[in-house]
């Protein structure tokens, strides 16, 4: 594929491993170191301009490693962390000021805080920083979460909820305003070509790509091709949209 064709990219959904900083091992998984150098060295062939690092379940409420990535990264990076609720105001506040936007909720592989205390955590750090809230969540879930859901601030969900079970349920998200990360391709069982269709035609400010790298437990990484099922999926007006606005509008960082 010829990369001239993308805009500058927001890359809504990377992740960053620092040996430097110690790993909680998942499930008995540790994963491979993943710099920011490997960062950038993976993306090469694209306009990255910014992105979003995404703390994981083996990094726990850790924040060194991502304040030391952003720090590197730059200008243009912004964090999404996970916290417990017994953090308080002056450290979301901090947060906030080294560029942190947004709070994880990782139902699929845990190492966030329980889902007991979304509400309450949403509320609280949307009132401190406008952050809003981003789930790592099979779509199948989100039924019984959907009456706490509809009632949250600002809320995005990961992957694009993995699942066909549950979709009905997505959807009904994206018509009350909530924004879908249209990453990590082979993690679910879904058309991507219909589902992102299906986003984007009730909201066409929903959908936000990102690499999801370096892919950590993916059955495949990210690639050309994840590029190429995006442009062949949507009319070429929106990949402007896709690939930078949105993202940008919703972590609220200028273009």
């Amino acid at each position: 594929m010829d990369f001239s064709q993308l805009p500058a990219v927001f890359d809504s959904h990377l992740h960053i491993i620092d040996a430097r900083f110690d790993l909680v091992a998942n499930s008995g998984y540790t994963p491979p170191n993943f710099s920011c150098e490997d960062y950038w060295q993976r993306v090469a062939p694209l306009q990255v301009m910014g992105g979003a690092v995404v703390s994981g379940s083996f990094q726990g409420f850790d924040q060194d490693y991502l304040l030391a990535a952003l720090s590197t990264l730059g200008s243009g990076f912004v964090g999404v962390t996970q916290l417990p609720v017994t953090v308080s105001d002056e450290q979301l506040q901090h947060l906030d000021r080294k560029g942190v936007r947004a709070l994880r909720f990782n139902l699929k592989r845990g190492g966030s805080e329980d889902v007991k205390q979304l509400e309450r955590l949403a509320r609280r750090i949307y009132e401190i920083g406008r952050w809003h809230v981003e789930l790592y969540v099979d779509s199948s879930q989100l039924q019984q979460l959907y009456s706490t859901l509809v009632k949250l601030p600002a809320l995005s969900i990961d992957h694009l909820g993995l699942s066909r079970c549950g979709w009905r349920q997505v959807l009904q998200l994206v018509e009350r305003g909530a924004r879908v990360k249209a990453t990590g391709f082979s993690r679910g069982n879904l058309n991507i070509t219909d589902a992102v269709r299906e986003i984007t035609a009730i909201n066409a400010g929903a959908l936000m790509f990102g690499t999801d790298l370096p892919g950590t437990r993916a059955p495949t990484a990210f690639g050309e091709r994840d590029i190429e099922t995006l442009f062949n999926a949507v009319d070429s007006s929106l990949i402007q949209r896709i690939f930078a606005d949105n993202a940008l509008e919703f972590y609220r960082l200028k273009p």
